[in-house]
């Protein structure tokens, strides 16, 4: 079975490059298939394997050169690989003092990480399983620290272009939709830090409790960051948990351009990060760092008597004091490995292509007579529309371009207006594949 299936893994990473951006089509009999219920006696690896081929192929190829919609996730091939060393040892992570070994592994990565981001030295990591588990982590501690117990009346300060998982964790800390208040943007759809001062006075002199201001370290929609210099003075000076959502734009920072464009995220009480993002990893892996770790251990310390024989390390954390999980798999290795085998330097480099890359696509669809390009990229995603276009216009010309199968885009909604979206991410896009989306852009708004 092991030599069946990296067989089947190299195959589909050598097919990459020519491979479809997508094929949903024609799937009710698979889907029919797939949804039976399992045998009571046993299968066949080889049938079986060949069944989860024919899944996988019914999907958007999101691992591949292809995909430049939404915000890509890359595959990293070695951090799958130490996803399967440490699924095999299915090591329990939640207390230190049961792999003091494993958790140092994940508890340096951290450490390393929070340095990077200029946190001070009580400031501690803890890996999850996205962005959103780490955003209602933080939601949490924010809510624990600055109103305690008692949380009537308080109040989050956000954008119309915050991502939909802070509503979300907003939701399930127990505050109604009315406590999220939306801070206009200025022109270029950062937040106003103008408004957003006096917004929070007008709550505060109304009875409200004001308490978490949140800034994004690169938007989904168009990739900005809000003005995190002054969002950070802001906080401090409201006494407001400062929350920087850095789950797409965060690892830039690692490069020249990224480090000056995030000015400003050292000040933070939290910081979300997605490296199944910008550090190219498979999906499901989130990062929460916080600038004061007392804040996470005081939201999420429990106790159970059935823990008493359990010590806990004086050395390394225990994560389940961290976070909401206390059943915890050993999800640092798919960190660790990719970082100490490729080095740091290597995805620096690739981030700087992304950034070199969204510029110099932004550049050739701007100078496109028929392309509108409201803004420059802040980091790499690139957002147009056809010029003059109606919003159905602007879908045929993405049902145009997807078509094609040698690119994958999204789109989303900017003030009412329709607009594309191309995002460069994805390890496996080089120069090569974005000159060519490029050109079935500007063919397609000739279509």
């Amino acid at each position: 079975m092991g030599r069946q299936s990296l067989e089947a893994i190299t195959d589909f990473v050598d097919g990459l490059p020519k491979a479809p951006s997508f094929d949903t089509g024609d799937r009710d009999s698979l889907v029919a298939e797939l949804l039976r219920p399992p045998p009571e006696e046993p299968g066949d690896f080889g049938v079986l394997l060949d069944r989860f081929r024919r899944a996988a192929e019914k999907s958007v190829e999101t691992a591949g050169p292809s995909y430049l919609a939404y915000i890509p996730g890359g595959g990293l091939i070695t951090s799958a690989l130490a996803e399967l060393l440490a699924n095999a040892l299915n090591r329990y992570t939640g207390i230190s003092g049961l792999a003091p070994g494993p958790v140092a592994l994940e508890h340096g990565v951290m450490r390393w990480l929070c340095g990077e981001f200029g946190l001070p030295a009580g400031a501690v990591g803890v890996a999850t399983t996205g962005g959103s588990i780490a955003t209602l982590s933080a939601m949490v501690a924010a809510r624990h620290d600055r109103l305690g117990e008692d949380i009537a009346g308080g109040t989050i300060y956000t954008t119309p272009h915050t991502h939909l998982c802070l509503a979300k964790a907003a939701r399930i800390a127990g505050f109604p939709a009315a406590a999220v208040r939306v801070v206009p943007t200025t022109s270029d759809l950062r937040m106003d830090v103008g408004a957003a001062e006096k917004m929070v006075a007008a709550d505060r002199a109304s009875g409200l409790r004001p308490f978490v201001l949140v800034g994004t370290a690169g938007t989904t929609n168009t990739g900005t960051v809000d003005p995190l210099p002054g969002l950070g003075a802001l906080a401090q000076r409201e006494g407001l948990w400062f929350h920087v959502d850095a789950a797409y734009g965060g690892f830039f920072r690692l490069t020249d351009r990224g480090r000056e464009r995030l000015t400003g995220i050292d000040v933070a009480d939290s910081v979300v990060l997605d490296p199944h993002k910008g550090m190219f990893l498979p999906y499901g892996t989130g990062i929460l760092l916080v600038r004061d770790q007392v804040t996470l251990r005081t939201a999420f310390t429990g106790e159970g008597d059935y823990l008493q024989d359990l010590d806990a390390g004086e050395q390394l954390p225990d994560y389940n004091t961290l976070g909401p999980e206390l059943t915890r798999d050993f999800r640092g290795l798919r960190l660790w490995l990719p970082l100490h085998l490729h080095g740091v330097a290597a995805f620096r480099d690739a981030l700087d292509e992304k950034l070199d890359l969204a510029a110099e696509a932004y550049d050739a669809l701007a100078a496109d007579p028929l392309i509108e390009c409201p803004w420059p990229p802040d980091l790499s995603v690139v957002t147009f529309r056809r010029r003059d276009g109606t919003d159905d216009d602007q879908r045929a010309l993405l049902d145009r371009i997807n078509a094609t199968r040698r690119v994958f885009l999204s789109s989303t909604r900017i003030d009412g207006r329709y607009l594309l979206r191309l995002c460069v991410l994805g390890h496996r896009t080089h120069a090569d594949r974005v000159r060519e989306a490029v050109e079935i852009v500007r063919a397609a708004a000739r279509g």
